[in-house]
């Protein structure tokens, strides 16, 4: 297979690169140069919002490509359309937010989405909206027996710059008592990046096409199981303090962005941690241990000194250590 990865250098575009040359696969990365790419590929640069930032893939032909896109749509519909007579599929890394919130149902392919930001449009404030017209771009130029879109949901594992599990990681290898937000049952519904790698590549080997909610099954762990093996990988000293969740948000601490992963119960959580996965699981998604994930991520963690690279375009992300002491000391 020649394949294209719009990206290839961070994250899920790095995991997809790596899975694809352990099959031997011909594979071309196109990304500005900001990060070193995974030896063995071939590289193109450019930048997709610059005026003739394209250039590079103006020959070549491809059996697929893989767009990882996640800002202005434009950009996927000026790559999609450039290469649409030169490629056979095209699956771009959508998201799960694309679906209309709050849902009227059990979220699944069929759920209403958002309306999408035109194509042409040259902003992403609007996350939702960008992916979605993302995914319309990507549509418009390959059809839908040629467009697949991947509609992640929250994505781990090694390479993350986006600081969710790595600052889970990092905080409890500090040790001491550690807020650790209930109930420890929670179920998370999660997917390693390298196994959403994986399955993307099967789908465009295999031709498919349409949406897929590409995320575990609802429960394939749980907010315990998580933390603990957090714990167990760093073999670190920390007790975790399992907190009843209307304690933490009386404590005026966000959800999501200073704890990391966790959603109480409650319709967000459903939206995040409930969805139904049937359709990509039919489609031969299988997803490793939790602990699988957390070990690899620490060892990488570790590797790179234990400083997660973080993307400019989101925040970072954790819990203050004075509401952290806050919360802890009440329960004391």
């Amino acid at each position: 297979m020649r394949l294209l990865i719009l990206g290839g250098t961070e994250f899920v575009g790095r995991a997809l690169a790596e899975a694809a040359l352990a099959r031997n696969w011909d594979v071309t990365v196109f990304h500005r140069g900001r990060h070193a790419a995974p030896e063995g590929v071939a590289v193109l640069h450019g930048d997709r919002l610059a005026e003739g930032g394209l250039a590079a893939l103006e020959g070549g032909a491809w059996d697929a490509v893989v767009d990882t896109w996640s800002a202005a749509p434009v950009a996927v519909r000026d790559a999609a359309r450039l290469l649409a007579d030169r490629a056979g599929v095209y699956a771009y890394i959508s998201s799960g937010s694309v679906y209309a919130f709050p849902p009227t149902r059990r979220i699944s392919e069929s759920a209403p989405v958002v309306a999408g930001a035109d194509p042409a449009a040259t902003d992403a404030d609007d996350y939702a909206r960008a992916k979605r017209g993302g995914e319309l771009a990507a549509v418009d130029a390959f059809g839908e027996d040629r467009a697949l879109l991947v509609r992640a949901g929250l994505i781990l594992g090694p390479y993350e710059n986006i600081g969710r599990l790595p600052w889970w990681l990092n905080r409890i290898a500090r040790g001491g008592p550690v807020l650790a937000p209930g109930p420890r049952d929670l179920p998370l519904q999660y997917i390693d990046a390298r196994d959403l790698a994986e399955w993307t590549l099967d789908a465009v080997r295999d031709g498919r096409s349409g949406a897929y909610s590409l995320v575990s099954e609802s429960g394939h762990a749980t907010m315990g199981e998580l933390l603990e093996s957090c714990a167990r990988v760093t073999g670190s000293s920390a007790e975790l303090r399992w907190t009843a969740p209307e304690d933490v948000l009386a404590a005026g601490i966000e959800p999501w962005t200073e704890l990391p992963i966790w959603l109480p119960l409650g319709e967000l959580h459903d939206a995040m941690h409930g969805g139904d996965v049937s359709k990509a699981l039919a489609a031969g998604l299988r997803c490793r241990p939790v602990g699988e994930t957390v070990a690899d991520t620490w060892e990488w963690l570790r590797g790179i000194g234990g400083v997660a690279p973080q993307r400019p375009d989101r925040p970072a992300l954790g819990l203050p250590t004075e509401k952290e002491t806050a919360v802890l000391g009440r329960e004391a």
